[in-house]
């Protein structure tokens, strides 16, 4: 597959087969994830991988609850609320694997390194056959007292991006895109 076909095929899945994915496969998305460029160097990232498939559902339903009780209002809040409210949905999709991408500290362009992480990690997952979708539900608990404890992040870590990551049950086909605007200047 050529770069052209990974970044137009790309998309966020949200159904995964049962099947696992194996620590090799993993550990070359994060391999990926850290040629990422990044301010200065300083290759600021660290990785949380969770496969534990209870752990994962604990996350999903305390996610859930946070969410309600912040009360996050966005265009798209209707469909989300129906989802969040929904017993038997689960935030991750059932995915086999989390991976956390998080700055090991504060610092100015941490979300802006790690997001760049993330996207390496998501092309390659595909350029791999697997399917991936960042999660932005997860990250506002995953940055509480309770999801930092779930997820054993250790003190003075930043989460930044919860990405999953497993075998489509099939990817979703691609979506038309709006033109951009495009300002020339000179």
């Amino acid at each position: 597959m050529n770069f052209n076909q990974v970044l137009s095929g790309r998309r966020a899945v949200r159904e995964y087969t049962t099947q696992a994915v194996n620590e090799k496969s993993i550990r070359h998305l994060i391999d990926c994830a850290v040629m990422a460029p990044n301010a200065v160097n300083q290759q600021p990232w660290a990785f949380i991988v969770i496969r534990d498939q209870a752990l994962l559902d604990k996350i999903s339903e305390e996610t859930k609850n946070h969410v309600r009780a912040e009360k996050h209002e966005t265009h798209h809040a209707g469909n989300f609320h129906t989802n969040l409210d929904d017993p038997s949905s689960n935030i991750f999709y059932h995915a086999p694997v989390l991976i956390l991408i998080s700055a090991i500290e504060a610092g100015p362009w941490i979300v802006q390194d790690c997001a760049l992480a993330a996207e390496n990690l998501m092309l390659s997952a595909y350029d791999q056959g697997l399917g991936s979708c960042w999660i932005g539900f997860a990250q506002s608990f995953l940055n509480s007292p309770r999801g930092k404890s779930l997820v054993q992040m250790p003190e003075g870590w930043v989460p930044a991006a919860p990405i999953i990551v497993g075998h489509a049950a099939h990817f979703p086909a691609p979506t038309p895109r709006i033109e951009p605007v495009i300002r020339w200047i000179g």
